[in-house]
């Protein structure tokens, strides 16, 4: 007799029973896979798709790989088991950091910024669209303001061609195309058409301002000419004064005067004329050597980049030795109430840093403010308006909101030191003092350098400090950039490249890149040097 034959028949029911569990689980976690698995192609072929209709095949490729990768990691029932884990994390990695590093990167070596947004063929539509004159010979279309239903608030103009009769809409982008089921009124005014909301005369002229920028190409060629109208009932046909030279590459104004593609993403005259808008190109390293070779940019730069230093090491310095020494009182168990103390001690880190900049600014005040109304008696100092006063009045706050983390962080590393520490020195005859400089700093350093390296990197991309609580000001004179006495590195990239006068994202970009190339630097110099600490274990 075979084995199975010896096995009890309750025991061979129940191994029947555990295989069909077995395979009936396995098979619905396969047509999950699977199910999952399709909708995540659909979706990346839906992607591919669209990134060849607009032949981006960076991102065509990106896609293939993805999708190719997670069906290789996935697809498989129980190999590669750690990709299945991993994959993940290292998508989103990519996607949220690597991704946005990388076009950082590529910013800081174009132009990018106002007037340098799009292609070159979209700023020889705009040249043109931008310079206009009406045909004097313009024919009369009755035309209509409309929106385009599911197209937003957009507005789109509806003529009626005067030569042909038919009916034809588009926007700024977009040339004129044929329209269907125009209807018209008694008068013969555009009352609809299909897929469109016509505007009445209330709503044409509370959107006035925009109806007036209307300028709708006629085709795909700006030169053809643009539609434009006042009242939204007639249109003109306007042309523009440049007229561009395809095959030169140049454009002429009314003057004679011609302008060449400089090679730097705009048009310049001989005279050294820009027309504007430019577009969008690759220039290499000039942002970066920006810096050191551009008047209007060296001086303010270096100066922001000195006071950076002085406010990222003043803050760590400060901040971790108050929140070390009141570690040290605090510590000691012959102090009574200490708890309520420490409680005390961390109030500060626990209102929200905004809040309490915003408080401070009122605070420091120079006509009104607490400090120099009632702490010193009335004086007059310009703490938010000089800067200097401005850089003390940082340093201060910086102080205040940041030493109760050094405190809470000393007063951990200090009760994980054993205590034989204390009686090894005592023995030697080791004074206060002598022990606590030779054998508990020492011994402390090993768990808080790594925190005050990280602290530094905090405090010189400190940028929230120091845009509620001054602005960057007092702003400087001698530059027309909007950088003042207290901008640290990253607010000055934040003005550059948001600021009022003008967004320039590719110069901001090659600060942002030269701050992590710093901050970078000195951090791992500091984990270097660090390590000679742990020998100290």
């Amino acid at each position: 007799m075979t084995k199975e034959e010896f096995t009890p028949p309750a025991q061979r029911e129940e191994r029947v029973h555990r295989a069909q569990v077995r395979f009936s689980g396995g098979a619905w976690s396969w047509v999950i896979k699977i199910v999952l698995l399709g909708g995540f192609d659909a979706l990346m072929v839906l992607g591919l798709l669209a990134a060849v209709a607009k032949a981006s095949w960076v991102i065509v490729a990106v896609i293939a790989i993805g999708t190719l990768a997670v069906n290789l990691i996935y697809l498989p029932p129980n190999r590669e088991l750690p990709g299945k884990y991993l994959a993940p994390g290292v998508a989103f990695m990519l996607i949220f950091s690597v991704s946005v590093m990388l076009y950082t990167v590529y910013v800081g070596f174009t132009n990018y910024g106002d007037g340098h947004n799009g292609s070159k063929a979209d700023a020889v539509l705009a040249i043109q669209q931008n310079n206009q004159a009406r045909m004097p010979d313009s024919a009369t279309y009755k035309a209509a303001v409309a929106t385009k239903n599911g197209g937003g608030d957009d507005l789109w103009l509806i003529v009626v061609d005067p030569k042909t009769g038919q009916a034809r809409a588009g926007n700024n982008e977009t040339p004129l195309q044929d329209a269907s089921g125009v209807t018209t009124s008694s008068l013969g005014a555009i009352t609809g058409a299909d897929g469109y909301t016509v505007l009445d005369f209330a709503a044409v002229s509370a959107r006035s301002s925009e109806v007036s920028k209307l300028a709708v190409p006629l085709s795909d060629k700006g030169a053809d000419g643009f539609l434009h109208t006042t009242t939204g009932s007639q249109a003109y046909v306007y042309r523009s004064t440049m007229t561009y030279d395809e095959k030169a590459d140049t454009f002429t104004d009314t003057a004679g005067t011609v302008y060449r593609d400089s090679g730097q993403g705009s048009f310049v005259s001989s005279e050294g004329k820009t027309i504007q808008p430019g577009w969008k190109v690759n220039v290499g390293f000039s942002n970066f050597t920006a810096a050191i070779t551009n008047s209007q940019v060296r001086g303010p730069f270096l100066k922001v980049l000195v006071w950076t230093f002085v406010f990222a090491i003043g803050s760590v310095v400060s901040c971790f030795a108050l929140g070390l020494i009141l570690a040290l009182i605090f510590n000691d168990s012959r102090l009574r109430g200490r708890r309520w103390f420490r409680l005390v001690m961390i109030l500060p880190y626990a209102f929200p840093a905004t809040m309490m900049t915003m408080v401070w600014s009122g605070l420091f005040n120079q006509d009104f403010g607490f400090i120099n109304q009632v702490l010193l008696g009335g004086l007059q100092v310009p703490w938010l308006n000089d800067g200097t006063w401005a850089k003390v009045a940082i340093l201060v706050v910086n102080l205040w909101l940041g030493f109760p983390y050094q405190f809470l962080v000393a007063t951990g590393a200090l009760q994980s030191l054993p205590d034989d520490v204390n009686e090894a020195a005592e023995v030697d005859g080791a004074s206060g003092w002598s022990a606590f400089w030779y054998i508990k700093f020492p011994l402390l350093m090993v768990s808080l350098a790594p925190l005050l390296i990280s602290t530094f990197a905090f405090n010189f991309n400190n940028f929230n400090l120091i845009y509620m609580l001054t602005r960057g000001g007092p702003r400087f004179t001698d530059t027309s950039l909007d950088v003042g006495s207290t901008d640290i590195l990253i607010s000055m990239v934040y003005k550059v490249a948001f600021g009022d006068q003008g967004r320039q994202y590719g110069l901001g970009s090659a600060f942002a890149i030269l701050i992590f190339i710093i901050v970078g630097v000195i951090s791992w110099i500091g984990f270097r040097q660090t390590r000679a600490l742990e020998d100290i274990n």
